[in-house]
C-alpha cells in the first residue's frame, strides 16, 4: 500500500489483527481511492474482532445477516467532519469502485463485501 500502514486497520483490542484479516482487494481499492482524493484518509475503524464490534455497536451476526463487514476485513471508516472533504472522499471512493458507502456526520464507511448488495446510506 502506498498511502496506509496496515496497522491503521488493526482492531484496537488486538494489535496486529489487520495483517491476517483485512481483504487485500479492499485495501487496494481504498489505497486507489486515497490516491484519487489527494487528501489524507484517517482510518477510525478497520478490522474488528467480534468483541470490539459489539462494543462499538456494529451489526451483529444473525439469521438474516452475517454481521458487520468490518468483521471480515471488507470495511473501513474514514474520519470526515466537513462538506469539502466529504465531497472529495465520496467522489474518490466511487471512482475507485466502491458500491457500498455509509455517510455519517463524522465519518464515511466504505466496504466491498461480496455478500452484500450495493447501497448508499446515512447514519
Amino acid at each position: 500500500m502506498l498511502h496506509f500502514e496496515l496497522s491503521e486497520f488493526d482492531s484496537p483490542d488486538e494489535i496486529g489483527s489487520a495483517s491476517n484479516n483485512m481483504d487485500s482487494a479492499f485495501l487496494q481499492m481504498l489505497d486507489d481511492a486515497r490516491g484519487i482524493a489527494g487528501i489524507p484518509f484517517r482510518i477510525t475503524s478497520g478490522f474488528r474482532t467480534p468483541s470490539h464490534n459489539a462494543y462499538v455497536g456494529g451489526v451483529q451476526p444473525s439469521l438474516k445477516s452475517k454481521g458487520s463487514s468490518h468483521l471480515f476485513g471488507y470495511a473501513a471508516d474514514i474520519a470526515c467532519n466537513n462538506s469539502a472533504d466529504r465531497e472529495v472522499i465520496l467522489n474518490s471512493l466511487i471512482r475507485a469502485g466502491f458500491r457500498r458507502i455509509g455517510i455519517a456526520k463524522t465519518f464515511i464507511h466504505c466496504d466491498n463485501d461480496p455478500d452484500k448488495n450495493p447501497a448508499i446510506w446515512l447514519y
